[in-house]
């Protein structure tokens, strides 16, 4: 198809489409001589990897559609059928509430059972852990979840789990891609017509289990159950499964955002369904302050991820980075985790180093993975298995955690009972989690850790964005915003010489002075370029934590606008 025009491509690609809606959307675009936005959709595939497939909804090969799942789960259900239990062992599929989603899931099931592959599903939408968790609960080979997560609303995904329940890694995405490459058109591929009455529904006792699991991690502590918490599910699915949860722990003051209870593709409150990006996180702010709430916790769309907010002593809500949850929880954890078998914690490389020091503490080890929690759960699997330890906790900074062996993936619904638990202990002794931040601050030294996007959508912005990584490779800066830069790593090669959970990777590091660093890197999910800065400062006794963070964290954006234009895409 590389030589054809943008308008014979769309026309080839009609032709194999079973879908009407995006055929129909297509030939409105050759109508409309639209051959610009022909191009971008007909461009090149949606790469399939570890993440498995995202992309905007639409027609085209560049876009997520029936046709492309159809062709993904052909592929998927070629390479299970070379394992000799691919014909007894199930597939567990699963959905968000994002439009779509439901077809998406559907077209799935009735490849595989057309297939001859057995089938497990949720039929209505559910988070992406407990699709997780029904994969290693129910030892099925493989598992799909739909879902875009906290993409904006046009986007849908479609993420794939391996036999050991962990989202694949290396080799499996390979393999599943050469498997989709080797499918024909998607109206070609058979599916089966009675393939939900084929494909046996998973029971709402399976959450039960989950609760069950969740509970027995529960540090066996004193806490007041008197706290009074707002909770969002940002138009997902989340309150369904945080409701039996808050209650299962003993919390009955949980409020919910009315306007965002119940799951909406839409997203209408939020401009971006994250609870990272501004203003997302307004209507639970202004319900906290009628409640008076002590916390205010938000999953994702699909669960996966947990932010929180916390009141000042002056009353003044601060939201919590994804580092500083993860300490608090990690720190939580290993201070009431058994000592034998040895704990382990686990976190992205991109995380903040602070976490090697509290493990240190507890006398527990400590790994860094490469970005994603399929290496996180990964590495965990494989030093239980051959170094004899525990694993304890794993987070990423972006938002999630993955409490105790319950779930190979991260699970916002297991660390919002976990920070519930760590704020009611506090309340037991009149502190707060700011309170036990400045505690561990002083413990351990302050790391400041900041994190810039800088965004450059359509094919073109990702090579933008891949020639900067490129240039900060082959050229090092000797100074960032007056911080010498000592030393440089290229992860993109030297990974035989790393763990496993540290293969090559498309990302540069640069260290500054004996602690500071930075890594550059190309977000696997958006087309934007990550710039992440981790700084570390002593804090004496009589310092203010407060006013050091600031001076760090000004020193910290500087250092980040200053790599933005090293690597030629501006201090935006």
């Amino acid at each position: 198809m590389a030589d054809k025009s943008p308008v014979e491509r769309a026309r080839e690609w009609m032709d194999q489409d079973p879908d009407p809606e995006t055929r129909a959307d297509l030939l409105a675009l050759i109508d409309a001589g639209n051959e610009t936005e022909l191009a971008e959709r007909m461009h090149a595939p949606l790469e399939f990897g570890t993440a498995g497939l995202r992309g905007v909804v639409g027609a085209g090969i560049n876009r997520m559609n029936r046709a492309v799942v159809i062709r993904a789960t052909r592929g998927l259900a070629d390479r299970l059928l070379k394992e000799p239990d691919a014909r007894t062992l199930p597939v567990v599929v699963g959905y968000d509430g994002r439009t779509h989603s439901r077809q998406f899931a559907e077209d799935a099931i009735a490849v595989l059972v057309e297939a001859g592959i057995p089938v497990r599903w949720f039929d209505g939408p559910t988070s992406t852990p407990m699709v997780a968790y029904a994969a290693r609960e129910l030892s099925a080979q493989s598992a799909i979840v739909i879902t875009a997560s906290h993409n904006p609303p046009e986007y849908n995904g479609y993420k794939v789990y391996a036999p050991n329940a962990a989202q694949i890694v290396p080799p499996w995405d390979t393999e599943i891609a050469e498997a989709i490459d080797a499918v024909g058109p998607a109206k070609d591929v058979p599916l089966a017509q009675d393939a939900l009455s084929r494909a046996e529904t998973i029971p709402d006792s399976l959450f039960d289990r989950y609760l069950a699991e969740v509970g027995a991690v529960r540090p066996k502590i004193a806490t007041d159950p008197s706290l009074t918490i707002v909770y969002t599910p940002m138009h997902g699915v989340g309150w369904r499964f945080a409701k039996q949860a808050f209650s299962y722990a003993g919390y009955e003051h949980v409020h919910v955002v009315p306007e965002q209870a119940e799951p909406d593709g839409r997203f209408p409150t939020v401009r971006f369904p994250n609870p990272e990006e501004k203003g997302a996180m307004d209507l639970a702010l202004s319900l906290a302050d009628k409640q008076k709430a002590e916390l205010i916790l938000a999953n994702d769309p699909d669960a996966d991820r947990l932010a929180a907010c916390v009141p000042t002593a002056a009353g003044r809500w601060v939201q919590l980075t994804g580092n500083q949850i993860g300490l608090l929880l990690a720190d939580f954890m290993l201070a009431h985790a058994l000592k034998a078998p040895q704990p382990l914690v686990v976190s992205s490389i991109v995380s903040s180093p602070m976490l090697g020091s509290i493990a240190e503490a507890h006398g527990a080890r400590f790994e860094q993975t490469l970005t994603g929690f399929k290496w996180i759960a990964n590495c965990a699997m494989d030093l239980e298995r051959d170094a004899g330890v525990r694993f304890a906790f794993g987070y990423e900074e972006a938002l999630g955690y993955s409490v105790g062996r319950i779930v190979r993936d991260k699970d916002g619904i297991s660390a919002a009972v976990l920070l519930a638990d760590l704020a009611a202990h506090l309340k037991t002794e009149n502190k707060t989690l700011l309170d036990q931040l400045d505690a561990l601050y002083r413990r351990h030294g302050l790391w400041v850790s900041l994190q810039k996007s800088i965004t450059r959508p359509g094919s073109e912005g990702l090579a933008e964005i891949a020639k900067a990584v490129e240039h900060v490779a082959a050229n090092r800066p000797e100074l960032l915003a007056g911080q010498a830069v000592t030393a440089m790593t290229d992860y993109r090669s030297g990974g035989d010489e790393r763990p496993r959970w540290l293969p090559d990777t498309n990302m540069v590091g640069l260290a500054l002075g004996p602690k500071g660093r930075v890594l550059v890197r190309p977000s696997g999910t958006e087309p934007k370029l990550k710039i992440y800065v981790d700084l570390a400062v002593e804090v004496s006794a009589s310092a203010s934590v407060r006013d050091k963070e600031a001076e760090a964290l000004d020193t910290a954006r500087a250092i980040a606008d200053a790599v933005a234009e090293h690597a030629g895409l501006g201090a935006e």
